[in-house]
């Protein structure tokens, strides 16, 4: 930038200035410059005259002065909220100084933009009257534009034609059933209503139909809408061009430094091989991303003069940071206010494994452990290793435990399974409390999700057993077996709709039941001490609502609650989606009766049952869950609210 220099002015200068500023206006050589005319108004020569933009937006601002005229819409609700938002007219009421002139010739302008808004909404053949009104002396404006609109009759979708060109159109079966999906599909049908936004809306989600797919590269080529505005028929005409098919090739990982690229691609779990599918290269792209080894994932198909059977993925990585504390805060009714501290080691030396560890302290549980990840070979499992030490509040005793496990884990879209070794021990405080104990055993696991949405399922069912075998070392040495079987699933039931929603649109979802069953047995001789750990107690949010958290377990001496052998839990919910205002909401009303018990032999069960009601809100950070429950005996009334969904 240049310097500014700055002059001292002669000592006339002054003078000069006073006879311009006070003599000059009056001969008419100063005038203020002319107000710009307004948006769209004729000039004397016809043509269009329009405003500055600085006129147009000191129209706009709420500085408190008086508008020059106002404007109301007089007609049904959709038409006069369109006008009374977007009509151009509305930009200039606050100019200064518009003669009566010059607001007519606006109004004269406002017609066909009127006309052009209501078209937006499928009425073609509106009636409108323009008045315009003096109201000297009135509190808001000298004048008033009055606007009366009969918007006619809608227009309906008359003939619908979608026609389709590249690869889509290839006469072979594979490529006739994604026509005919995107032709059932198409939301605009003859005889509904024409709108712009419904227009434009079926061509945006047929297209999405179509790229989802095979064709990544599909767009519509050509569109058209011929409106009969006499017959309020609109022919509807889309052309398809889905360019060629692909199929994933193999997967290549740029940005990547410290972190084995081999790694990466068998995380990733690319189905290369098989048709471009966009659902299938999000979960790619989740999986890395989840891994904790990056910070961003981006993947891309690289179409550019390659193979469409065999097309690249590029995945642009940037890497997490080698290590990293988390901290983390947290609530539940079950244990109380929350506080984690995570640190995470990407790259331990000389193993290369990664490690995540945690101190949790909360009020019902203090705990300290490490996991340790080694890297996926190439059938996709892993090496994995984990030590815990915690105490916690069990039954009417407090615990303190330690474990140490080892073994091999996979996890695939749908199914984790692990095989590994555990040793476990555990000993209560309290007057009463059973005697010290610790095991050693072999174990399987094997859990498999088939939901919608594994974060925020609405339909599908899950199971997770998990099996083992091992000894007591502790107390003499008795075999004993171990088992344990989860299951929850979701059953829908009746639909429920948005009001005025119809056939073809989406405002409707269904209400469902979700059941859940869980029940768990070890199997030992009466004599063998078994860590209180590796038993069971229930009660609480995820098992029997209304009941406190691991209240429900067997009973001993003195009348004491302790860990048991058996465990039963069962519950059934109704889950409701709740309509406001004529629109569903991301809300639900639940009712649910759950029902458990624990005990050392199962002709001991005493079953313990819990019922109430609550919401469920799909938030943009996850499942928030309330509720409101009675445990029926010695349960009382308990609040239950908890964040997300796992399983």
């Amino acid at each position: 930038m240049s310097p500014v220099v700055v002059k001292r002015a002669p000592a006339l200068w002054p003078a000069f200035l006073l006879v311009v500023v006070l003599v000059l206006p009056g001969c008419g050589l100063l005038r203020p410059a002319p107000e710009p005319a307004p948006a769209n108004a004729s000039g004397a020569d016809g043509t269009q005259v329009m405003p500055s933009e600085a006129a147009a937006k000191q129209s706009d601002q709420p500085d408190g002065k008086r508008d020059n005229f106002t404007v109301e819409v007089r007609g049904p609700d959709p038409a006069r909220e369109l006008l009374d938002t977007h009509l151009d007219l509305q930009r200039y009421r606050r100019l200064d100084a518009l003669s009566v002139a010059e607001i007519s010739r606006l109004m004269a302008a406002a017609e066909p933009n009127a006309r052009q808004l209501l078209g937006t909404l499928g009425y073609f053949t509106p009636t409108l009257t323009l008045e315009l009104q003096d109201t000297p002396g009135g509190e808001r404006a000298d004048h008033a534009v009055r606007i009366t609109v009969d918007p006619g009759p809608i227009t309906q979708v008359g003939e619908v034609k979608l026609d389709f060109s590249g690869a889509i159109a290839a006469e072979n079966q594979q490529a006739e059933r994604r026509r005919n999906a995107i032709e059932r599909s198409w939301s605009l049908r003859s005889g509904a209503a024409f709108t712009q936004s419904g227009w434009d809306g079926a061509k945006s989600a047929a297209q999405r139909q179509l790229t989802a797919r095979r064709y990544p590269l599909g767009r519509i080529a050509d569109s058209r809408a011929q409106v009969d505005a006499d017959r309020q028929l609109a022919d509807l005409g889309v052309q398809f061009d889905s360019g060629p098919a692909y199929r994933f090739g193999d997967l290549q990982i740029r940005g990547s430094e410290r972190y084995s690229p081999l790694n990466a691609v068998r995380i990733a779990q690319l189905p290369t091989g098989q048709e471009y599918d966009q659902q299938k290269l999000l979960d790619t792209q989740s999986r890395l991303a989840s891994s904790g080894f990056y910070e961003s994932v981006f993947l891309t198909l690289d179409t550019d003069g390659t193979d469409p059977q065999n097309v690249p993925v590029i995945a642009q990585v940037r890497e997490a940071p080698l290590q990293k504390l988390v901290f983390g805060v947290g609530y539940t009714t079950d244990s109380g206010p929350r506080l984690s501290v995570d640190h995470i080691h990407n790259k331990i030396p000389l193993l290369d494994w990664r490690a995540v560890s945690r101190l949790s302290l909360d009020n019902e549980n203090k705990s300290l452990g490490t996991s340790l990840f080694g890297l996926l070979d190439a059938r996709l499992w892993r090496w994995f290793g984990s030590g815990l030490v915690q105490r916690e509040r069990s039954g009417s005793f407090d615990v303190l435990s330690g474990s140490l496990r080892y073994g091999r884990s996979k996890s695939t879209d749908h199914i984790d399974r692990s095989y590994f070794a555990q040793y476990d021990y555990a000993r209560s405080s309290g007057a009463d409390a059973p005697p010290p104990a610790s095991t050693v055993s072999l174990n399987w696991g094997w859990t498999g999700r088939y939901f919608d949405n594994n974060s925020r399922p609405r339909r599908g069912q899950g199971l997770q057993v998990e099996a083992g075998v091992g000894t007591t070392l502790l107390g003499g040495q008795y075999p004993y077996t171990r088992t344990v079987a989860r299951w929850l699933g979701y059953v829908p039931l009746y639909q429920v709709r948005a009001g005025g929603a119809t056939e073809t649109e989406t405002r409707a979802r269904r209400a469902r039941l979700q059941l859940r069953a869980e029940a768990g047995a070890v199997v030992a001789a009466d004599a063998a001490q078994i860590p209180s750990t590796q038993l069971f107690l229930t009660g609480g949010d995820t098992t029997v609502r209304g009941f406190g958290y691991r209240k429900i377990g067997a009973s001993y001496v003195n009348d004491t609650t302790v860990a048991g052998r058996y465990m039963a839990v069962g519950s059934v919910e109704l889950q409701h989606p709740i309509v406001w205002n004529g629109a569903l909401t991301e809300f639900e009303a639940v009712a649910f009766v759950d029902t458990g018990s624990v005990a050392d032999r199962p002709a001991d069960f005493q079953y313990k049952v819990g019922a109430g009601g609550g919401m469920r809100w799909y938030s943009p950070v996850g499942l928030v869950q309330a509720d409101i429950a009675h445990g029926f005996g010695e349960g009382g009334i308990s609040i239950h609210l908890r964040l997300g969904f796992t399983f």
